[in-house]
């Protein structure tokens, strides 16, 4: 009796240390309250005029960064050195009036804010929203799987996941470097032969080719994150530091649907891009030397006379004039920057595509849309909408576009479009689960949790103590 009641107060107390969405909303708006009175308490209401300058210095930084992208030559040069000096600059300007330790404070608090505030209207558990309640099945009596040694630089050979592939006795297909093979053949070849689960172990281009064929067949799919950054890995869940833990969905697994995108003919797991990232990537000196590329053909891609202009139709939503469009299989949560959790998605069943649009056509515009950098959660140039259907036109008769991070050309006007629930997944029972999908702060959320009493869950004692 009394290592049950123990074990309650411990649960309880593990409970309460974690905190609630109302604790963290209080503690977000003590760190702005903070983030202000210090610089208040330091020089008076001049703190207020730092404040502004330290604001200031983003903006510059923004638009330096602008122009040595959509220009060349001496404004390049310019932009290049306004990009370096300021954030020097502005330091230096607060140390020299004795305010660069309550400035450093200052921001310390303000990115306090901005990590409680986010943590506060985070949804509560890890993969909340993310997927249907999996259901167990039995073990694959047939799987294949394609494994690509260049991926993930080498994740198959490091991991040794052939050898422990073919432990469970799954038929295997190495690609070769050397030349080109059909991966959608492949797949396609191995269920004629009684495949009864396809897996890929490769980035997440592999993966939408042999989803297609997985999906059509109504075979289940297993992914193994042995790519660069694995993006699809990441929302289902499984542990992309250990690509060979995702081998044990051939034996003890669960199994969800989840949607599809489409572009055209084409399946992308992730997404579809269109404009100036997917007009780089084509490039064919990309690959062997990305910035230098990259630096050469924005300038014309953004500002050059002939600069290629994307138009959107999405439902009765109209734009046009865009320098990017993203077209998400699934929507994209907005989210700060974070290289460790790269667009997460909410849910990967909800029917719907996300559409991300921007156009930035000044250094104004570069300049307002760096306030996203500070917590902003609206930005003038960028659009964010879901739909069913997205129709991407050009001037042109064919559009260059990114699926899932693979360079194509495709027949202008682009119908893309979501297939619900078309693809059987499978993931290992045991399986670290998707990280928090971390929001950009909602001020006005925060603003009414923190002023909302927080719900207590009460731990029950044992029966006996209840029955009394």
């Amino acid at each position: 009796m009394r290592q049950v009641r123990g074990r309650d107060a411990r649960a309880g107390a593990s409970a309460a240390g974690r905190g609630t969405p109302v604790a963290w909303a209080r503690l977000a708006l003590l760190a702005l309250l903070g983030s202000v009175l210090v610089l208040l308490v330091a020089a008076g209401l001049k703190g207020l005029l730092w404040a502004l300058v330290a604001v200031a210095g983003v903006a510059l930084t923004a638009v330096g960064l602008w122009w040595v992208l959509a220009h060349s030559g001496v404004v390049r040069a310019a932009g290049a050195l306004v990009a370096v000096l300021v954030p020097i600059a502005v330091p230096a300007l607060f140390a020299t009036q004795g305010m660069l330790w309550p400035a450093c404070l200052s921001w310390g608090l303000w990115i306090l804010a901005l990590a409680a505030a986010r943590i506060a209207i985070t949804p509560a558990g890890p993969s909340a929203g993310r997927t249907p309640a999996p259901g167990p099945v039995p073990a694959a009596q047939h799987p294949w799987v394609v494994m690509n040694p260049r991926s993930g630089g080498g994740k198959v050979d490091r991991f040794h996941l052939v050898e422990k592939a073919r432990a469970t006795g799954a038929s295997i297909v190495v690609l070769d470097p050397a030349r080109h093979q059909d991966v959608a053949d492949l797949a396609r070849r191995a269920v004629a032969e009684g495949a009864d689960l396809l897996a890929v172990a490769g980035g997440d281009g592999t993966q939408a080719l042999v989803a297609e064929v997985a999906a059509r067949h109504d075979v289940p799919f297993v992914v193994v994150p042995a790519g660069t950054r694995n993006h699809f890995a990441l929302d289902l869940g499984l542990d992309r530091d250990d690509p060979a833990a995702a081998l044990e969905a051939f034996t003890d697994a669960v199994e969800f649907r989840v949607d599809l995108g489409f572009a055209a003919d084409r399946v992308f797991v992730n997404n579809a891009s269109f404009g100036t990232y997917a007009a780089v990537v084509r490039e064919p000196s990309y690959r062997e030397a990305k910035l230098r590329t990259a630096l050469e053909a924005l300038p014309v891609l953004l500002t050059g006379p002939g600069a290629p202009r994307l138009r959107m139709r999405a439902g009765h939503t109209r734009i046009e004039g865009l320098q990017a469009l993203l077209v998400s299989n699934n929507p994209y949560r907005p989210v700060a920057v974070d290289s460790a959790h790269p667009g997460l998605r909410e849910s990967l069943n909800s029917g719907h595509l996300g559409v991300l649009c921007v156009r930035v056509d000044t250094p104004r515009q570069a300049a307002r849309l760096s306030t996203r950098l500070l917590g902003s959660r609206r930005s003038p140039g960028v659009t964010r909408l879901t739909a069913s259907e997205v129709v991407v036109e050009a001037d042109t008769d064919t559009v260059p576009a990114g699926i899932d991070g693979e360079s194509v050309v495709l027949p202008a006007p682009v119908v893309c479009r979501v297939a619900p629930g078309a693809l059987r997944v499978r993931v290992p029972r045991h399986r670290p689960g998707t990280p928090p999908n971390r929001p950009l702060p909602d001020w006005r959320r925060v603003l009414h949790l923190a002023l909302s009493r927080p719900t207590r869950r009460r731990v029950p004692g044992p029966p006996s103590d209840r029955l009394k």
